[in-house]
């Protein structure tokens, strides 16, 4: 039993040591507005240091950014500026804690956290990471998560979060 354990254990940190875990690179985003059908495209550079800072400065349209320091989550997008403690705001803390996890590698937290499933599928030089809600989405959570890295680097080349409101927002990492 405790070498069946063992072996687990191994499985689950070679998973979560497949991602890469900093990011300084640009990228584009799509967001989709399922119900109005209305698609958005925006452009930037991302910074993440592998913990708990990560910076989005959007070159198109100019002067909007999503940061998150710490607990602090700071916003400016379509002229509309906020900064919000995800220890008060329980919706922002879900979604803080999502994408830090996403993009770190922590994929089986950020599934317990969505109340989804998770799987994981290799294919054509890619690695699938997709996380799927069972039911009911908490608030501020994700319908579904779906990461893709290239197997050759561990690169994340692709990010698609659909919250449970009907907004996909497509991010493609350079």
């Amino acid at each position: 039993m405790k070498h069946i354990t063992l072996i687990l254990i191994a499985m689950l940190f070679s998973v979560t040591a497949f991602a890469q875990t900093t990011y300084d690179t640009d990228f584009t985003q799509t967001k989709v507005m399922k119900i109005s059908g209305k698609t958005t495209n925006k452009a930037g550079h991302i910074f993440f240091d592998g913990n708990d800072q990560l910076n989005m400065t959007y070159t198109t349209p100019e002067g909007d950014y999503f940061s998150i320091d710490g607990n602090m989550v700071k916003i400016k997008m379509d002229g509309k500026k906020a900064e919000l403690d995800a220890e008060k705001v329980k919706m922002i803390q879900l979604q803080r804690a999502t994408l830090l996890n996403c993009l770190s590698g922590n994929w089986e937290q950020a599934a317990a956290d969505n109340n989804a499933d998770l799987s994981i599928t290799e294919e054509d030089g890619l690695k699938t990471i997709t996380i799927t809600a069972k039911g009911k989405v908490p608030k501020g959570g994700y319908k579904s998560v779906v990461l893709t890295y290239r197997t050759s680097d561990n690169a994340m080349v692709k990010m698609v979060l659909e919250e449970a409101i009907g907004i996909i927002n497509t991010y493609e990492i350079n």
